[in-house]
């Protein structure tokens, strides 16, 4: 039977990079095309695809269309696992809170629909031993549709006596940062934020490395192509992380997380960032069974690994290398004073303080909610292991 392949452009996003492409001066050679493969061809790097494919102003992923996370959207992130995650940060802010003086303004970048936020000043509210201990959310958002669901996910929060949280864009907190340093004490949350930075794809071939691009096949649609590194920076910072790879294998690094950090460490005089992501540390992120890399894409909650496909309509992944994060954090002025599992974060912090005597009457009650809730991000899929979280301070 004849294969239907998909009309080219598939989407608008697609015939927008391809116009890009076509004018760009970069050459590379078609890998992935068998009908043209070794053509020399024009070329954007994979990382300049996948930047418009999620925040393309007009089309990108996280910039326009429907609500991305959840149940009606492309995948779900840890915080959707009942309020436990959310009970434990609460704890660890309150102790912020303690050390570095209230109110404390939590700022959740790339908050998605606000619910973990949401979730965590209920828990802090109700957590609190004093009256002065006051918890101020932040929604740092640049998807409108997610900063609309924001207030939606706090409507029960401001019903019970709080407050609606502020939502700003990215640009909005840079410029305004200073305001909310001077009163208070400002906790940085990045849940699930890393992992949807673009990300170079740099593969090794013989005694040299080469990075991924994506080209156009006429009537046919994108290609992978093999370039000329575009950033020389990158392979000083494989060989500083101690990433070493085998031949023909890809990895993926991400200058974007360190403009991040340093951007955060220019704008705080002081505070704590606090980071959990899935990835890994140099030795499993370029292991042996990572030949293509850890790229994944996401849509209706179906995994694949087409990222040239449905561009600026499906999320576009990858893991975070955490030794990359470590050292640009350093780099940046910060200092990484706590680094483990999401589920040893979770034990550290007084999870099973949590857990609920009851009787076993009711398997659906309140109380085996909760402990089924605990177990599943203690144990379930090994989720907690592959989950890290990082703290960073400046002091």
């Amino acid at each position: 039977m004849k294969s239907i392949m998909p009309s080219f452009p598939d989407t608008p996003l697609a015939a927008k990079i391809a116009g890009q492409i076509a004018g760009s001066s970069q050459l590379g050679r078609i890998i992935s095309n068998r009908r043209h493969e070794g053509r020399m061809v024009p070329s954007i790097s994979f990382c300049s695809y996948m930047e418009a494919c999620l925040y393309d102003e007009q089309y990108g992923y996280y910039q326009s269309g429907a609500v991305r996370v959840g149940k009606s959207g492309d995948f779900f992130t840890s915080s959707a696992i009942g309020t436990i995650m959310a009970e434990v940060i609460a704890r660890y802010a309150a102790d912020f809170g303690r050390e570095y003086g209230f109110p404390v303004t939590l700022a959740e970048w790339g908050a998605g629909t606000g619910k973990l936020s949401a979730d965590i000043a209920a828990a802090f509210r109700n957590h609190r031993s004093a009256e002065e201990m006051t918890l101020r959310p932040l929604i740092v958002e640049n998807h409108p549709g997610h900063a609309a669901a924001a207030a939606e996910s706090f409507r029960t929060f401001h019903r019970a006596g709080g407050g609606q949280p502020v939502v700003l864009s990215s640009v909005q907190f840079g410029e305004q940062y200073a305001k909310w340093m001077s009163d208070g004490s400002v906790l940085v949350l990045a849940n699930e934020l890393l992992d949807a930075f673009p990300v170079h794809r740099i593969r090794r071939r013989g005694k040299r490395l080469v990075e991924l691009g994506v080209a156009v096949v006429p009537d046919e649609g994108f290609a992978l192509t093999e370039m000329a590194v575009t950033d020389p920076r990158l392979a000083d910072w494989l060989k500083r992380d101690g990433i070493f790879l085998r031949e023909g294998q890809t990895t993926e690094i991400c200058p974007g997380v360190r403009d991040w950090l340093f951007e955060l460490s220019s704008r705080m005089p002081k505070g704590k960032v606090m980071i959990i992501d899935y990835g890994h540390d140099a030795e499993e992120y370029a292991a042996e069974h990572r030949m293509e890399g850890t790229l994944m894409t996401y849509w209706r909650h179906q995994a694949s690994d087409s990222p040239l496909l449905g561009a600026g309509e499906r999320d576009i992944t990858a893991h975070v290398s955490f030794a990359f994060v470590k050292a640009s954090a350093r780099e940046a002025g910060f200092e990484v004073v706590y680094y483990d599992t999401q589920k040893q974060f979770l034990v550290d912090y007084g999870v099973f303080e949590l857990l609920r005597n009851h009787d076993g009457m009711d398997p659906f009650g309140e109380a085996a909610r909760r402990n089924r809730a605990v177990r599943q991000l203690l144990l379930s899929d090994s989720m907690s292991e592959s989950f890290k979280v990082m703290v960073l301070e400046k002091k």
